[in-house]
């Protein structure tokens, strides 16, 4: 064994192979902590020029817990928001894994997309399609029962209403559109399943008092399959979120209306771009100006819907629906000689001149130049 210099250290350094620097470091070590500081340490530095405060980690925290079911993006996105920049996303995810505050993520089997949908478009613009459904009833403490009604701009993801309602009676929802209609005024096409108020599904077309309501506004119809929630399977999610935030049992209206407005003004959107539902809506270019009397016909007949849903034609009835009581429907010659029956811009089906009869339409998209 080679005899310890001690007399000259460089030189000693320069004998073993390692810099002054080095030796000196371990030299201190071994003064300090004795043989347990020989061991090698961690090269991690204890602090470096991104490590958050404890100030901002006690924030993200408390986003966290106001917004339990939140993930790291969306937290980001409103602290960012409040404070004008935020750490990264993986900081938020560290903060949040450290702190016990999250859960790992479930993954689902991707379900069957399933047949088309007649005329179904996906929104490309604030309210092109509106879509719209009930939660789901229960009994308050006071015993009465609710019905929330939701509707929701699809492109925009911005809720227009969360409405208890008494009941689902077709005046009680229309009273409700007509508030939103004069608010926000009227959207391309409706999108709801097949229950009643929004359809009959042993209807004509499948069309209820409030859709042809909506027909006579000039709003097109869309539907899902019946038993299939998935087709409008985003206003199902929204209803999972309620769910998950809020205790219906016991909400009141206030409630639902501080739920919507944090949902509309708050809650990043990552289909948007992180921002929120309210910074992309805007009302529609179309007024609600109230309901037309009639709808008007060009160049074709009118016959007006009798109370038993029949309409006179050739002196004789012919039953077409009572949904439509009240209403016209235009009359139109095609070149079979039969006669189109029209309501809006829905084609209902076609009378047989020669046996008095009234073939009914199946669902289709309305073609380029038909009225």
């Amino acid at each position: 064994m080679k005899a310890l210099r001690t007399d000259n250290f460089r030189a000693l350094c320069a004998e073993y192979g390692i810099s002054t620097k080095t030796g000196y470091k371990w030299r201190e070590r071994m003064l300090q902590q004795g043989l347990q500081g020989m061991v090698e340490h961690s090269r991690r530095p204890g602090r470096h020029a991104h490590q958050l405060s404890e100030e901002v980690i006690c924030e993200i925290v408390r986003l966290k817990l106001a917004h339990p079911h939140w993930g790291p993006r969306k937290l980001r996105a409103l602290y960012a928001r409040r404070h004008g920049r935020a750490a990264s996303e993986s900081s938020f995810k560290r903060v949040l894994g450290r702190s016990g505050l999250t859960q790992p993520r479930r993954r689902r089997q991707p379900a069957g997309m399933g047949g088309r949908l007649w005329s179904q478009h996906r929104g490309q613009a604030p309210n092109e399609v509106w879509t719209v459904d009930f939660k789901g009833w229960w009994y308050d403490p006071q015993g009465q029962r609710c019905e929330p009604l939701t509707v929701r701009d699809e492109y925009s993801r911005y809720v227009l209403a969360i409405e208890r309602l008494a009941n689902a009676r077709t005046d009680t929802v229309r009273q409700c559109f007509e508030r939103l209609f004069a608010q926000h005024g009227l959207p391309g096409a409706i999108r709801s399943d097949n229950g009643a108020p929004f359809a009959q599904v042993q209807g004509l077309l499948g069309l209820s008092r409030l859709s042809a309501w909506w027909v006579a506004l000039g709003i097109d119809l869309e539907r899902g399959r019946p038993g299939h929630p998935q087709d409008n399977g985003a206003h199902e999610r929204l209803h999972r979120d309620m769910d998950r935030e809020l205790t219906l049992g016991g909400a009141e209206q206030a409630a639902l209306d501080l739920w919507r407005q944090e949902f509309n003004e708050e809650r990043p959107h990552e289909a948007l771009g992180l921002k929120c539902p309210g910074q992309v809506y805007r009302p529609s270019e179309r007024p609600y100006t109230g309901t037309p009397e009639d709808l008007a016909y060009q160049g074709m007949s009118s016959r007006r819907v009798k109370q038993h849903g029949c309409i006179c034609w050739e002196s004789q009835p012919l039953f077409i629906t009572t949904s439509l009581a009240g209403w016209s429907v235009g009359l139109k010659p095609d070149d079979d000689g039969r006669l189109e029956v029209w309501f809006g811009r829905l084609l209902l089906g076609w009378i047989e001149p020669a046996t008095h009869s009234f073939q009914r339409a199946d669902i289709r998209p309305l073609e380029a130049g038909q009225p």
